[in-house]
């Protein structure tokens, strides 16, 4: 009875609960309240309870409490959807979603075991436990059938069951799962938990591409210390399929985690964990055709970021140098057309910068290439695995020792003495990084020391173990300077041996001249010429040249090679217009006045001039070409580096800006200071623009990539034109040096392009390789970025991602590009080796010399060296041989005759492709058409002998030739003249060889002999230098100490020096 009663109470206040929830929520349809589900569970359990109110027989009758269950899964759900909205909490679809699901299969299950048990106890009367046991078992569709309904109506339960199992399961399911879709689109979030126990840094881009996220990950996980770090991607597009392929590789999957989502949302940043993270990176799309708004959109990307999270330290990647004082409080900025055009001008003066700097940058082992059958390859890879690091010197057993003493004697003793080149210092008191600060820079056990080696100090500590075992057994003698510096200790790290130098003659005699000749033998024969020592201290009596600023002997100079003529004198300063706001100011070399804007127009005559092409102007010194399709600001950075005062005058070469667009206003404002500095319309693709801006005059053609590629349909296709215009000059001037600039650094494999090239073949089996081997750096090894002549502004990515161990790599970078102009920094050059400097022999002797003579810091070599590329048709190269063409006998090549007459070494080798294909068909088809000359000699007349004569001189023409022809026929027609192209047009193998600094020099029409080029950084003491090596060397500051003692130089200059050449301050000579 009390059952009874609390049961009817609880059904009354459910069912006037229920007509009220009607009431209110009724609509003008009474029909859509009676029919719903809870409306009829509802009546089911209350309407029987209140009958037996009034009918007391009716309480024995079984009501399915039980269904119940239904109508607390509906209250359960109404419940948490107010939770969460009065918590504000929007992220909680997913979460709703399962729990629905849970609920629907516990009340399926609670459902179908109430009914079956109580159905059944007219049968077997099963126990709870086993209808629970049978609706387990049939809705897993295992149906084992040991327990089974026996009679008509729980049968009928399971019916229908199984029905409203088949109906409502997928629905909840399939919500489900496209819910987890669409998490798994934008990636979810990044637990709080984990960002407060895990470090993890945040990569914000705009669209994720393949070659971008392999790039970051490889160099960011290069280092040790890194390899617990989590990477979260925010980026507002969707995943891309091959990023998707790639992050579901277990080495990357377990801590790479992408969001989709926008940096300019703070639900996204909050997503990501911003504020948590240990540094953002915020790169810039480069492939937007709208260079521009791609800034703009990584500018607001940046604030946001500071916004949300002010202490999460921002790494900013931006394209226009214009743009870049917006983000100028982010901790790192790279600018990526600063750094590009100043590369690429460094490329023209010192070979290969481009290659140089990127191997510096990239973390390598040093193991690519030391599978190779090839000496050049081995050497190459294993010198580009030496990067920049830095160590406090009183911590440094590399350099403690070298405390009090000078610089430059620190610098060559630990290259003597371990392999490692020391480049640069930080004094503890002032944050300037300063290169090679020269020989009056005394080294303190605070100073920070920046050098170049294969590996870390910290990573090489078992080598000072040996050392201290050598010096406890008495080992270690001293020698006549300081022990240190004569110990036998063998650099297990460059694996390099030791250096044997002549330090015999211990007087300390100054140099007599910047010219550092060989020195008289005192003693026999045999013996090597010694090389003066490097002193602890300098003698600022005999180190530095004359000041730079002095000009008088530099003026008198060029007044005396140009015999009187008008001469117009430069001065040095800073460029009174900078185009943009942030850039570095230099000293460089400046006009008097200005130059009116159309004096700046190469091929238009003005009022001031008359001059309309490259010739009329008679420069002394070969043109720069810089091919670009507007003249944007970062195009200064190109001008600024090859003006800068520490270049001498009588060396400045004429710069000459190819523009598919007329320059704007301002910019012709920052560039009319500069001496030589021209411009003119015209594209690569034109013939005519080429010739009118003296192409045949230049020695380097410098092109920039466009902004308009980007729009192709293939991502790959945006270096297309550029390729084949490239390959185009490549056909037309060979002796030209042609650096290029491509969007993907893959498609540089298509420089030079040769079809039967089995040697490009072999290279390109040694890359795929490097890649299987996880190299960072497998397109080392083509030989166009080997030699400097291609580049890709994404190879410098890395110098952002290195930035984040390396906090100093930008400065630093920035410095040796010229970027930046540190009071008492050095800079970068370069000094080539000739015959009369190969007594020196070693690298390590050739430190030495620098060291102990002007104070210059050598941290590579350029090396050209002929090879012979072995071709996969070997009896071509025999067949070919065997042509000889007589061009004298050729009517149409007269005005070539001396040049081809006598060159007949060049014809062998100027042979079309056609012909190398068929050499032997060539030959007989000549040899018919000699026997029809012949021929029409003796039968036939005048006319025929003229068609005949003609018809052979076609036969005999060579590519090369028709190409030469077709260049001079537009050279005529322009009114151009042509000896200088003739020059250029026919150079013989000796010559191609002679002009072994252009290691791009490969005669195409000959595949079994050219050049190829590359870089060592830093190479070993005992590597053999070879004849035209080129050593880049860091020079210090000559205006460092002009304040200080600028008198007592000038005094020792004309005292010792005797008169300062410029040729002297800017090259230093062996």
């Amino acid at each position: 009875m009390p059952l009874w009663a609390v049961q009817v109470s609880i059904a009354l206040i459910s069912f006037l609960e229920t007509m009220l929830l009607i009431y209110l929520s009724y609509k003008g349809n009474i029909w859509e309240q009676i029919f719903r589900i809870s409306f009829i569970l509802e009546m089911i359990n209350t309407v029987p309870f209140i009958i037996t109110i009034f009918w007391p027989p009716l309480r024995n009758l079984f009501i399915p409490v039980f269904l119940n269950c239904w109508l607390a899964k509906y209250a359960l759900e109404n419940m948490i959807n107010d939770l969460h909205r009065a918590i504000q909490r929007t992220q909680s679809a997913m979460f709703n979603q399962v729990l629905i699901l849970i609920c629907t299969l516990l009340c399926l299950v609670f459902t179908g075991t109430c009914g079956i048990q109580h159905l059944e106890r007219a049968g077997e009367k099963l126990s709870l436990f086993k209808s629970f046991y049978f609706c387990i078992v049939t809705f897993s569709t295992v149906g084992y059938g040991d327990v089974t309904p026996k009679i008509w109506p729980s049968q009928l339960l399971v019916v229908i069951m199984i029905c409203v199992a088949l109906v409502v399961l997928p629905l909840q399911f399939e919500e489900l799962v496209y819910l987890w879709m669409e998490r798994q689109k934008s990636g979810g979030n990044y637990s709080r938990h984990r960002a407060q126990t895990e470090k993890h840094v945040v990569l914000c881009v705009s669209s994720l591409k393949i070659d971008l996220l392999m790039d970051f990950l490889n160099e960011f996980y290069a280092h040790p210390r890194l390899q617990d770090y989590y990477v979260v991607i925010l980026c507002p597009t969707e995943m891309d399929i091959q990023v998707r392929r790639v992050l579901q590789i277990p080495l990357w999957s377990q801590r790479v985690i992408y969001l989709q989502g926008s940096a300019l949302k703070d639900q996204d940043l909050m997503r990501a964990k911003m504020d948590n993270g240990e540094a953002c990176f915020i790169l810039s799309s480069r492939n937007e055709v709208d260079r521009t708004a791609a800034d703009h959109q990584t500018i607001l990307r940046a604030w946001a970021v500071k916004d949300f999270a002010p202490n999460c330290p921002l790494y900013v990647q931006i394209l226009k140098p214009e743009n870049k004082f917006h983000v100028k409080f982010a901790d790192h900025v790279v600018c990526e057309e600063e750094c590009k055009y100043a590369m690429l001008a460094l490329n023209c003066v010192c070979p290969a910068t481009s290659t140089l700097i990127t191997l510096l940058v990239h973390t390598s082992r040093g193991q690519e290439g030391q599978e190779s059958p090839e000496q050049w390859q081995r050497m190459y890879g294993r010198c580009s695995g030496n990067e920049v690091y830095h160590i406090r010197m009183g911590d440094s057993k590399f350099f403690m020792e070298y405390e009090g003493k000078s610089f430059t004697y620190a610098a060559f003793h630990a290259h003597k003495k371990y392999g490692v080149c020391l480049i640069g210092i930080r004094r503890e008191e002032n944050k300037s990084i300063l290169l090679n600060p020269g020989p009056r820079h005394i080294m303190a056990a605070s100073d920070t020391c920046f050098y170049i080696n294969i590996t870390k100090e910290e990573n090489s500590a078992f080598i000072f173990k040996q050392e201290e075992k050598q010096k406890k057994k008495g080992f270690a003698g001293r020698g006549t300077y300081d022990g240190p510096s004569r110990l036998p200790v063998h650099s297990i790290i460059a694996s390099m041996g030791t250096v044997a130098m002549d330090l015999q003659n211990t007087e300390c005699r100054p140099a007599n001249s910047s010219k550092l000749t060989l020195p008289a033998e005192n003693g026999s024969s045999n013996r090597r010429p010694s090389i003066a020592p490097v002193l602890e201290l300098a003698d600022t009596s005999s180190l530095l040249p004359c000041d730079l600023l002095s000009d008088q002997s530099e003026d008198e100079m060029t007044q005396s090679d140009e015999e009187g003529s008008a001469v117009v004198e430069y001065v040095k300063g800073y460029p009174p217009n900078s185009p943009y706001i942030g850039s570095s100011p230099t000293l460089c070399h400046l006009l008097p006045e200005k130059a009116p804007f159309c004096c700046l127009r190469l091929d238009k005559g003005c009022k001031h001039n008359s001059f309309e092409d490259a010739k009329a102007y008679g420069f002394k010194n070969k043109l720069i070409i810089v091919s670009a399709e507007t003249a944007g600001n970062g195009l200064y950075n190109f001008i600024v580096p090859l003006r800068a005062y520490y270049r001498s005058r009588k060396e400045l070469n004429p710069i000459v800006l190819l523009l598919d667009n007329k320059p704007e206003h301002h910019f012709l404002e920052a560039i009319c200071c500069f001496p030589m500095v021209y411009y003119m319309e015209g594209t690569i693709d034109n013939l005519d623009s080429l010739l009118q801006c003296g192409i045949i005059y230049a020695d380097n053609l410098v092109v920039v990539d466009k902004e308009s590629t980007m729009s192709a349909e293939e991502d790959y296709m945006a270096d297309a034109k550029t390729i084949v215009n490239v390959q185009t000059m490549f056909r037309l001037f060979p002796s030209l040096s042609i650096i290029t600039e491509l969007t993907h650094p893959s498609n540089m494999r298509f420089m030079q392009f040769r079809a039967k090239d089995s040697y490009s073949l072999a290279l390109s089996k040694l890359e795929k390789k490097e890649r299987e081997n996880g190299s960072n750096l497998a397109f080392m090894f083509r030989l166009p970025f080997a030699a400097g002549r291609v580049f890709s502004i994404s190879m410098l990515d890395t110098l952002l991602y290195q930035s984040f161990v390396k906090d100093y790599m930008i400065t630093i970078t920035r410095l040796l590009l010229g970027l930046d102009t540190t009071p008492g920094s050095g800079y970068l050059c370069a000094m080539k080796i000739t015959e009369d400097d190969l007594w020196i022999r070693t690298y390590g002797r050739l430190f030495q010399k620098l060291c102990s003579s002007s104070a210059e810091i050598p941290i590579g070599i350029y090396r050209t060296e002929s090879h012979m590329f072995a071709t996969s048709e070997p009896h071509d190269i025999r067949a070919q041989s065997q042509i000889s063409i007589n061009v004298e006998d050729c009517e149409d090549t007269k005005d070539v005759k001396e040049h081809w007459g006598i060159k007949t070494s060049h014809h062998r080798n100027s042979c079309s492709s056609d012909q190398s294909e068929h050499p032997l068909l060539r030959r007989k088809s000549m040899q018919w058409a000699r026997r029809l000359s012949r021929k029409g000699n003796k039968h036939s007349s005048k006319t025929a002998e003229w068609i005949s004569q003609q018809r052979l001189s076609l036969y005999r023409r060579s590519e090369r030739q028709e190409l030469s022809e077709l260049v001079k026929n537009r050279m005529k027609h322009l009114g151009l003249p042509t000896t200088g192209y003739e020059d250029v047009a026919n150079l013989t193998a000796s010559d191609v060889m002679n002009r072994v600094n252009l290691g791009y020099l490969q005669d195409e029409m000959n595949d079994h002999q050219n050049t190829l080029s590359y870089v060592l950084i830093n190479p070993p003491p005992d590597t053999r230098l070879e004849l035209n090596d080129i050593v880049y060397l860091i020079r210090s500051d000559p205006l460092a100490h002009v304040a200080n003692d600028g008198h007592s130089r000038k005094s020792s200059c004309s005292n010792k020096l005797g008169p300062c050449n410029p040729e002297t301050r800017d090259e230093t000579q062996l």
